[in-house]
């Protein structure tokens, strides 16, 4: 007769075999190792289809110019006073890398080399909003920002309305300068003129979306007069370096936005690349703070950031159901065509640039300089692949 104890082993023995192989064999590369890799076959995927994604990657480099300057002076030519102020720097080639369970299935291009990653940088400005909640510095999200900056830059009666909850959807309609940039002179209408944006009505604050780098500039402008020192120094510190990412990358602002916090001058960075700065970065570091988000804030069991926030990250906003704390979402208007998916979420910047998370397939695919109009066809390749 069996002893309970063999009885026991026999059990656990059995619950441990009945997993699924994507929960009991979850891969957390270490810092400065190269990146495991799994044949796609092994990992679930139709190798001849995979490839076929990653050729469509290839084929579809973005159209504008590999120097971004130019890209930029060109893209963003309808708006009144833009000029480059801040770092910028020729790009690479096309690169990606998917992974499964952690493991590299697929990848292209340099993966190690640091390109400007323009709007993905609004996630990781994200993130540092969600830190400073998880460490109380912001007591909720609701709470109206001028509570916590109390200079000129949230008053009157539209600005002093407004919450971090509307900054980080972009639904403030914040109104006024910062660094002698205007919010109105950002991205303006294709109609009217100068006098017609500046004395625009404004909407109230929750209620109407508009992508607007010079608000998402006073987020991180708001973020550094609560962090009190600078962000990217708050996100190596508690993210970067806690996920093994490299030293090669970095977040830079505007040439003149500097500010005085208890006697030391500190950058305001940026939180995109519209006229410069912004995360520099490579992808296989993108594919880290992918997977950080992919375990719900977890890192090798360790806690980097509230499972709580990346949840929070993922819901649609009243203003606009594509669209999350800085994260963009596969539901609403932007939702991509053949991806049933709704609970897939990803970053997004100029030229191409996505970090996309899919817990449902314990997936990250990180793709730099697609042409952007072809990121749908590019899922639908993916998934294509998936068995």
């Amino acid at each position: 007769m069996q002893s309970h104890k063999t009885i026991l082993r026999a059990v656990v023995l059995a619950l441990v075999l009945s997993l699924p192989l994507a929960v009991a064999a979850q891969y957390f590369p270490a810092k400065g190792e190269a990146w495991q890799q799994v044949e796609p076959a092994k990992a679930g995927f139709k190798a001849n289809a995979l490839q076929e994604a990653v050729q469509f990657a290839l084929d579809n480099e973005y159209s504008g110019p590999r120097d971004l300057r130019i890209a930029i002076l060109s893209a963003f030519a309808h708006e009144p006073y833009h000029a480059i102020k801040g770092p910028t720097q020729k790009r690479g080639g096309p690169a990606g890398m998917i992974l499964k369970d952690g493991y590299v299935v697929a990848q292209w291009g340099d993966t190690k080399r640091v390109d400007m990653t323009f709007s993905v940088t609004k996630s990781y400005l994200s993130t540092v909003a969600g830190l400073a909640l998880d460490a109380g510095l912001i007591r909720g999200v609701n709470d109206k920002v001028a509570d916590y900056v109390w200079d000129n830059t949230f008053a009157g009666e539209h600005n002093a309305k407004i919450t971090w909850h509307h900054l980080l959807t972009q639904s403030s309609d914040w109104s006024g300068s910062l660094f002698g940039m205007y919010d109105w002179a950002d991205r303006p209408p294709r109609d009217g003129g100068v006098d017609d944006w500046k004395y625009r009505e404004l909407h109230e604050p929750g209620t109407y979306f508009k992508y607007n780098d010079v608000r998402v500039n006073v987020l991180a402008y708001a973020l550094l007069q609560v962090w009190r020192q600078p962000l990217p120094v708050v996100l190596k510190e508690r993210v970067m370096d806690p996920i093994g990412a490299s030293t090669t990358w970095r977040w830079l602002g505007y040439d003149h936005a500097w500010v005085t916090l208890d006697g030391q001058k500190l950058q305001s960075v940026t939180g995109g690349g519209h006229s410069g700065g912004g995360v520099f970065i490579s992808t296989e570091d993108h594919a880290r703070f992918g997977l950080l988000f992919l375990h719900n804030g977890r890192w090798q069991g360790k806690q980097i950031i509230s499972a709580e926030w990346v949840k929070m990250v993922q819901q649609s906003s009243a203003a606009n159901a594509s669209y999350g704390y800085m994260w963009w979402l596969n539901r609403g208007p932007r939702k991509w065509e053949g991806v049933d998916d709704e609970s897939i979420y990803y970053a997004a910047g100029f030229g191409g640039n996505f970090i996309i998370v899919d817990q449902a397939n314990n997936m990250v695919i990180v793709t730099r300089w697609l042409e952007p109009k072809q990121l749908a066809a590019f899922m639908q390749k993916v998934y294509a692949a998936v068995n």
